[in-house]
């Protein structure tokens, strides 16, 4: 790994997550990696819950509702511009953009996202679109 990481974020996607949303990978660090995500007004993805990673997420723009369940709680909150959220390893989560613009979060994953198969796909509370 680089010793001093910079990265420009790509005006397309680099890569499409296992929930379906967009992806933009940003600068990582043997310990976190960083990504841009981006749902379109309207969509919503797949559920998922991670086997062994951790999120934060920030909000960039427009406005959505974001799931998280574990296996004794479950909460759904409003998300906007400047809201952060946390999702813990083993916590199913959702989220749906209901803005009408794309919503969009910059998100740290520790330890850095180790590929694909860290998704397992979860019952969410509504319907995917993408």
């Amino acid at each position: 790994m680089e010793k001093f990481v910079t990265r420009v974020i790509a005006p397309a996607a680099d890569a499409i997550a296992p929930d379906g949303s967009e992806v933009r990978l940003l600068a990582a660090t043997e310990r976190g990696s960083m990504a841009h995500f981006r749902l379109p007004a309207g969509a919503v993805p797949r559920a998922v819950a991670h086997r062994s990673v951790e999120e934060v997420w920030y909000f960039l723009c427009s406005s959505g509702r974001m799931l998280r369940r574990d296996a004794g709680s479950v909460e759904t909150v409003a998300v906007s511009a400047g809201v952060s959220i946390a999702i813990p390893a083993g916590t199913a989560f959702q989220f749906r953009a209901s803005g009408d613009a794309p919503l969009e979060a910059v998100a740290v994953t520790m330890p850095p996202w180790p590929g694909m198969d860290q998704a397992i796909p979860v019952e969410g509370v509504w319907p995917a679109t993408v």
